[in-house]
């Protein structure tokens, strides 16, 4: 029997995802402009380990307890602040580009974004959460297809309470690379995925310039480098697997 795809497009079906019983299946979160392509290039560089929150006041905490951890994440695509936080700024905001060797290399991180982490918050109860960008699509599509799992849910993460098209095009993307034969697409979201991806693989800086964040991003000169940054395929040879909300890279055990 194959194992059948769905795809959430919006943030606000989450809360239906939360309520069934996920113990078999597999959660893909994409939030590709930017905080899976942030936290799968934080972890290439070393960093020993992200925590996931979704809140300012959670990072905070955690800061507090571990005053070694660096503070990452964004509200409205910008580093957090002291004026966001009453306090203190962040130490990293959510470019990928900010993530460098010498930044990170085995630090622990705390992060928080307004979509991606809350997007992979809502999957905490499944049996496996994987974080996707292009950036370790194919590493992506190979943990799923050695994976025993009953079913597999697309979760994109959005921009606000809207779609992203860069999400939608990323699972897109990770579907055009499974076996037919063993997974099945079982909505017409996923259909939808894969013909947005098709029409957009040959430039996908271009298409994303049409998309919310990419515009967001591209109207910044700060920020908009970011886009290409995260257009980039396959880079990274392993996938992010976020458990209890702690995300790191799943690395081939030694022989």
């Amino acid at each position: 029997m194959n194992i059948p795809i769905e795809l959430i497009l919006t943030p606000s079906e989450l809360e239906f995802v939360a309520r069934r019983d996920l113990s078999r299946t597999i959660c893909v979160v994409f939030d590709v402009l930017r905080a899976t392509s942030t936290i799968a290039i934080a972890l290439h560089h070393g960093a020993r380990e992200i925590v996931v929150v979704g809140e300012i006041q959670e990072a905070l905490a955690l800061r507090a307890h571990h005053p070694d951890w660096l503070l990452a994440g964004e509200r409205g695509g910008r580093r957090i602040l002291a004026a966001h936080t009453g306090s203190l700024d962040f130490d990293l905001g959510n470019s990928p580009r900010e993530f460098t060797r010498e930044r990170v290399l085995n630090r622990t991180l705390v992060m928080t974004t307004t979509n991606g982490t809350r997007a992979l918050q809502g999957c905490r109860n499944a049996g496996m959460v994987l974080a996707a960008s292009f950036l370790n699509l194919n590493a992506t599509a190979k943990a799923l297809s050695a994976s025993a799992t009953d079913r597999v849910i697309l979760v994109c993460a959005g921009t606000g309470e809207q779609s992203a098209d860069e999400d939608t095009m990323g699972a897109g993307a990770l579907l055009s690379l499974l076996d037919p034969f063993r997974f099945e697409t079982a909505t017409e979201a996923c259909r939808m995925a894969s013909g947005l991806y098709a029409d957009a693989a040959g430039d996908l800086v271009a298409a994303w310039a049409k998309s919310i964040n990419g515009q967001r991003l591209n109207a910044d000169p700060e920020l908009r480098p970011d886009v290409a940054f995260c257009a980039q395929r396959d880079i990274i040879p392993y996938p992010v697997q976020v458990t209890k909300n702690l995300a790191r890279f799943i690395r081939p055990q030694p022989a």
